[in-house]
């Protein structure tokens, strides 16, 4: 057993949040970086636009910047979603229209909604990192780009490589850096000065070093355990550990590549739930967050497990009847909605409470079942937190 050191922000006077509950959660997050399986976790929940606690845990401190992995989906979405309410854009809107050179390979029937939904077709297509800032190399990768199924056949979570288009949409429609877009538009004015699409070189010091922790499943447990084993993604040990490498931190992969504090992206989902006041300015209004976050996913559902995915243009809604446990706790609302991230990030809010939590830690889980396990655990403790 390894000692965890622990820092902590403690804000919780007259936020009604029960103290007994908390104590809690935390000794959840602290418990697999005291039995020495993860180097180090930080979580934070967040209320009324402000951070109510945070915590960190092990070998970082309370300002130590995690890779979210897929939690930066949302972050996307959030600045479609701006797009969409400035009129720029419309979720059934097709991808050639804004991008001729992506009519290629058959993929002229995909919506920009499908991008979001993970019904576009294209669900492993290849994308190297670098290439992003050389024009023609992205351009030349769309246009070799074929669908594995036919659009809007099924769902199929796409790791990464809808939202390069995405990125490539926002690009066009505004004349602008993808990246720089998402600073001015969401982040600065939301002061979020710890959450970082595209990392600058001088901040680097600052980020947790991954690591892969804990053994694999083996077939044979997967058998043992009557569960379906999971197919091979993109998502390999080589590629999670590229992001230790500053020059693939610096592109902003669109689909995972962001940086945060876990409280700047607690943060970042009290604005989802408030619309982004801030000082009298809204970045989103409540009518474009009532789009944003609607179910519009129909009657598709996860290949493994047959539960209807629940998704809105860009992020997961929990759900009531068979509900999606993609980094929600059994405590959490309906209407709960977020986006986890690889090795075991969560990043959710709760209308029905006005909280938002989020986990992050630099140990990759090789055991996806323990690794679920623990986030639902977490949110399930966080997210009783209201009294």
């Amino acid at each position: 057993m390894t000692a965890a050191k622990t820092v902590r922000i403690d804000n919780i006077a007259k936020s009604g949040i029960d103290k007994a509950k908390l104590d809690i959660l935390r000794t959840r997050a602290r418990k697999e970086v005291e039995e020495g399986l993860l180097p180090s976790v930080q979580f934070a929940v967040a209320r009324s636009g402000e951070i109510v606690w945070s915590e960190a845990i092990g070998a970082a401190g309370i300002e130590t910047l995690y890779p979210i992995f897929s939690c930066t989906k949302a972050v996307l979405a959030s600045a479609a979603w701006l797009l969409i309410q400035e009129g720029q854009l419309d979720k059934d809107e097709h991808v050639v229209d804004v991008i001729p050179e992506f009519a290629t390979n058959g993929k002229h029937e995909v919506r920009v909604a499908d991008l979001f939904l993970h019904t576009a077709g294209f669900p492993m297509a290849p994308f190297r990192p670098l290439d992003w800032d050389e024009r023609e190399k992205r351009i030349a990768r769309f246009a070799q780009w074929r669908l594995n199924w036919p659009t809007r056949e099924r769902y199929e979570y796409h790791p990464s490589s809808s939202m390069w288009v995405v990125a490539e949409i926002i690009e066009r429609k505004t004349g602008q850096d993808f990246r720089t877009f998402i600073h001015e538009r969401i982040l600065d004015p939301l002061r979020l000065n710890d959450l970082f699409v595209g990392l600058p070189d001088s901040q680097n010091y600052r980020v947790a070093t991954l690591e892969m922790v804990g053994d694999p499943l083996t077939s044979e447990d997967y058998a043992r355990l009557n569960l379906p084993e999971p197919p091979e993604t993109e998502v390999t040990p080589d590629a999670i550990l590229s992001f230790n490498r500053p020059d693939i931190r610096a592109v902003g992969v669109p689909g995972g590549g962001a940086l945060a504090t876990a409280a700047a992206l607690a943060l970042f989902y009290q604005a989802l739930l408030h619309g982004g006041a801030n000082g009298g300015d809204r970045v989103w209004t409540r009518r474009t967050l009532e789009f944003g976050l609607k179910v519009i996913s129909g009657d598709y559902k996860e290949q493994l497990t047959g539960v209807p995915v629940n998704r809105s243009l860009g992020v997961i809604i929990s759900g009531d009847e068979r509900r999606n446990f993609r980094g929600f706790g059994h405590t959490n609302s309906e209407k709960a909605f977020g986006h986890g991230g690889a090795g075991g990030q969560i990043a959710w809010a709760d209308p029905r409470t006005g909280l938002s939590f989020a986990y992050v830690t630099n140990g990759h889980d090789r055991n996806p079942l323990r690794m679920g396990r623990r986030g639902v655990s977490l949110s399930t403790k966080a997210a009783a937190l209201a009294t």
